[in-house]
Order: structure tokens, then sequence, then C-alpha cells
């Protein structure tokens, strides 16, 4: 991992699993206080799992975003590759079953398309929104500062869908790269002068409630500002394969009960044990930050001791975090 590896000859696999933003896979949390599942018919409840004679096997809901294309809804990128620290308008369709570009999306919390990005190693994160160019054609800028591998991922709900869809394809920033380490766990992000504290533990398979309490110069803040529809936007991204959830919090702004702070609370499901990276975009004084956390679901295995002719291998310090500021954002 510390070996620049030249990515003019990196091959990229498919193997990423995404989900979409509260409602599609297993691994996605609730708007509100139950959990959804990938396997949605538009119902609301979890596909069963069970019930079935022992002759049956039921296969496991496949998370959104391993795919580029499902239910007949492809993602179709114009380029695979960009240059690191230089704009891209980076153009994509998705097509239909028809085979047709898509022109007509329902809206997810205020856009029609939500486009995240992220290096493999986790670092980089982005979450932009593309506008339309015309013809079923989507265009975002998109910058990178670093070369690497990059993994991007639409949030869509095409006109007459069953569910919404979260389809995901590979970028290549060519250049020199170096891995950058998984920062090691930590209940407290900083972004520019603000502190965001984590309150809450992921447990596979299982519904787990996230609060996150946003501060300022040691001050609670409790004017946080409604960006897309809600106080935040939470994103996690599995180590090794970068599984993805993205979840909204309980409430929304003007329901009567929902308070703009100091507390954001999620409710998410992870579908393994493992090391994630979290991702909360907040929205206060007219600026959108993003404040980064590596949490781990599931208890570690505990520490076999040496043996004498055993030394323990010396910990991994944690890496620099990604992150971009151009699109306004800041992250922590």
């Amino acid at each position: 991992m510390n070996t620049a590896t030249k990515l003019g000859a990196f091959t990229l696999g498919l193997a990423v699993v995404f989900g979409g933003a509260a409602g599609v896979g297993d691994i996605v949390g609730p708007v509100g206080a139950s959990a959804e599942s990938g396997s949605q018919d538009g119902s609301g409840g979890h596909a069963s799992h069970g019930g079935g004679s022992s002759a049956e096997t039921v296969a496991a809901p496949v998370p959104g975003g391993l795919q580029i294309s499902q239910d007949g809804y492809t993602l179709a990128p114009r380029t695979t590759t960009i240059k690191p620290g230089e704009q891209t308008d980076f153009r994509f369709t998705v097509t239909g079953p028809d085979g047709k570009p898509v022109s007509r999306y329902e809206t997810l919390h205020g856009k029609k398309i939500h486009f995240i990005l992220a290096r493999r190693d986790l670092s980089g994160f982005q979450h932009l929104h593309p506008a339309e160019a015309g013809g079923g054609v989507w265009s975002v800028p998109v910058k990178v500062p670093d070369a690497g591998a990059y993994r991007f991922f639409t949030d869509i709900k095409p006109a007459g869908a069953k569910k919404q869809l979260t389809l995901g394809a590979d970028l290549t920033a060519p250049g020199d790269f170096t891995p950058t380490a998984l920062p090691e766990v930590e209940q407290a992000a900083k972004v520019d002068d603000y502190e965001v504290k984590l309150n809450g533990a992921l447990v596979p398979g299982k519904t787990s409630k996230l609060t996150l309490s946003v501060s300022k110069a040691g001050e609670p803040v409790t004017d946080l500002q409604p960006y897309l529809e809600a106080y935040g936007h939470l994103v996690a991204l599995r180590n090794g394969d970068l599984a993805y959830l993205h979840v909204h919090p309980d409430g929304e702004p003007g329901d009567g009960k929902t308070k703009p702070g100091p507390e954001i609370t999620f409710y998410a499901e992870v579908p393994s044990s493992g090391a994630y990276r979290l991702y909360l975009d907040f929205q206060h004084g007219g600026k959108v930050r993003t404040a980064e956390f590596t949490a781990v679901a599931g208890t570690a295995p505990a520490p076999q001791p040496a043996t004498p002719a055993e030394t323990p291998a010396p910990s991994q310090p944690p890496g620099e975090q990604g992150g971009h500021d151009d699109d306004g954002h800041t992250h922590g």
C-alpha cells in the first residue's frame, strides 16, 4: 500500500457495491423509524427472506451500485478517464429498457440525480448534482486532485421505474498512485471551526441509530440550514469494496418536531461487519461542509498474543483524508 502504482495499466473491476438514498439495498437506513429494503416494490416494507420450504433458495438482494445496469436501466458514461487536477465536463446518460436515453426522472430530495464520487481508498469524497444537457444527457463538472482509481454512483428514480436505483461505474485518473491508509476509528471530526461528534454504533444486519452532534467553537449549533430538504445527509462506504449506503435523518425541516441542530439522527442498516467511512454533509452559514469518520461494524477479533518466534506487526498510521472544496464543500 506504500508503493506507488502506475494507473496506466490499472485494471478496474466491477466488484463495487452501492445502495441508494433512503430505500435502495438492505444497507440503507430509513427516512423514518423503520428500515427499508432494496427489494422494495414501493410498499415500504422488507422483502420476505424466510418462510419457504427447505428446497427453496432465497437469494439475498443485490445492493445498488454493484451493477452498471439494473432492471433494464443502464448507466452510460461518455468517458471513463479524467485528468487529475483538471476540471472535466463529465457527461453521461442512463438508457431505459427501450434502449433510449431516459429523459424523465422523479425528484429525490430536491434533485433528479445525486452523483457521488470517491477514490477506492475512501478518500476524495464528493457529492455533486448534475445538470440536464438535453436529450437525456447529464453534465457535471468533476475535478479530482490526485491520480487513482475512482468510483462514481448515480441515485435515480426514472419515471415509470418500479423502484429507486443506484447505478455505479469506474473512473480512472491516470498517474502515480499511492493509496491512502484508512484513518483510525474516531468519535469526533473537525472541519473548519466545526466539530461533529458521533454517538452510536453500526450493527451488521440490524437497524442502527446514529446521532451526530454539530458544534462550532465549542458551542452547539442550533440553526443548521436545510440542505437538499434535510438538516444533514449521511453516506457510508465500506472499506474494501465501497459497499455504499445513503440515508437521511429522522424527520425533516418544517415537520414541527425536527430541530435544526445540534443533533441529527439517522437510522441505518449495514450488510456486514467491517470498517466503514462515514461522510456527513451539513449546511451552516450558507456553506456545505463534510465531516468524515471511520466506524467499525461488528466486533473486531481479539488480537492473538505473540509467541517467542513472533513479533506483532506495527500498526499502520492513519492516512490523510481526501476531500473536495471546488463544489462548495469543505471536508474534515
